[in-house]
């Protein structure tokens, strides 16, 4: 009896063994490297913004990626942002502006003033283009007033009224050319960790053949002082998880915050096959960090944390110095985390969707 009971430890355990080993090696400042012009899409007539990348049938590699217009201004991501696809034959570039296909549907839709902030995915035969988008709920705004809401002045009442009803949706598609089918209504109402609005989706299959997105909201009784809403350093956003049988849906946001007392946006998710874990990568405002969990409902800090601050170098000796370095996407081939992109803001107001390779 106490020979097999030897022999079944024995067996069993390198497997247990095994399951302790902490798998969390991956090391994205490692991997990062120097930038050229062809790492970066511009436009002269658009604030090009953050970005989704995602190899099609066809062999070429396809960006959506959000844009507001520089004659109405930066920050009329809220009222004004379009979805636009481009194309190349490497995944950091160059990308080639082919087409807007999505923008704000008016007053009669939930999606009324804006499509920002994508992440195009494929799951089972279809693309899935998840954006996030706005109205004004009840209230009907005049040319005048819904032009005061995109003077980017946060305390105006028109641009909060927009603010608070922010919403994600999904477009789907057979191709990844379109034509995009849009929904009636938004997909993730706030609840748990997050109130008020739901936006900056994420989505990545799990393992079991479920669907896990980040999403960020406000903070829970995170209310107006005196008319007025905190700024970007203020903590009041956080992070949740919401879990789905079926990528459009329903989503049920998990109670525990994916992201603990930290002021973090724009968060990335993949699924790790070789650790057999999950990545989130989020900006932090003044460098990008990256959190990991194991069963997607509880997240830490990863072992190699922070990923990447606001200073790039380039490869002819010059460097970037963003104002603003947010909305972070990692695109991962065959397991192998290939390129990482974010959107730039530099202090002349220019702003650009820039490629970095990871070797």
């Amino acid at each position: 009896m106490m020979k097999k009971i030897i022999y079944v430890v024995l067996l069993y355990l390198p497997l247990f063994l095994f399951s302790q080993i902490n798998t969390d090696d991956l090391n994205l400042a490692n991997k990062i490297s120097l930038i050229d012009e062809e790492n970066i899409l511009r436009n002269s007539d658009y604030h090009n913004w953050g970005s989704s990348v995602i190899r099609g049938k066809d062999g070429k590699y396809h960006l959506f990626y959000a844009q507001m217009s520089k004659e109405i201004g930066f920050k009329s991501w809220l009222t004004d942002g379009v979805v636009s696809h481009a194309i190349s034959d490497s995944p950091a570039g160059p990308y080639i502006h082919k087409e807007v296909v999505l923008r704000g549907r008016g007053p009669d839709f939930w999606d009324a003033y804006t499509a920002h902030n994508p992440r195009i995915k494929f799951f089972d035969g279809k693309y899935y283009l998840y954006y996030m988008s706005t109205n004004t709920g009840d209230r009907i705004l005049s040319k005048k007033e819904f032009d005061q809401s995109r003077n980017g002045v946060i305390t105006n009442e028109f641009r909060a009224l927009v603010r608070m009803n922010q919403r994600i949706g999904v477009a789907v598609s057979e191709s990844v050319n379109g034509p995009w089918e849009r929904f009636d209504q938004p997909i993730v109402e706030p609840s748990g960790p997050i109130a008020q609005i739901t936006c900056n989706p994420a989505v990545s299959q799990r393992p079991d053949g479920g669907y896990i997105m980040i999403v960020r909201g406000d903070k829970p009784n995170v209310k107006y002082a005196n008319g007025k809403w905190p700024d970007h350093n203020e903590l009041i956003r956080s992070q949740a998880i919401a879990l789905s049988n079926s990528p459009l849906g329903p989503w049920e946001i998990q109670p525990k915050a994916a992201v603990g007392n930290l002021n973090s946006e724009d968060p990335a998710i993949w699924y790790d096959k070789k650790r057999d874990r999950y990545y989130g990568i989020y900006h932090a405002f003044g460098y990008m960090g990256m959190i990991t969990s194991v069963d997607g409902i509880n997240w830490e800090k990863a072992k190699h944390y922070k990923v990447l601050d606001k200073a790039l170098k380039k490869a002819d000796g010059t460097e970037i110095f963003a104002n603003r370095l947010e909305r972070p996407f990692v695109y991962v081939e065959n397991g192998v985390a290939k390129v990482l992109t974010v959107a730039v803001l530099e202090k002349n107001q220019n702003s650009y969707s820039l490629f970095i390779p990871l070797e």
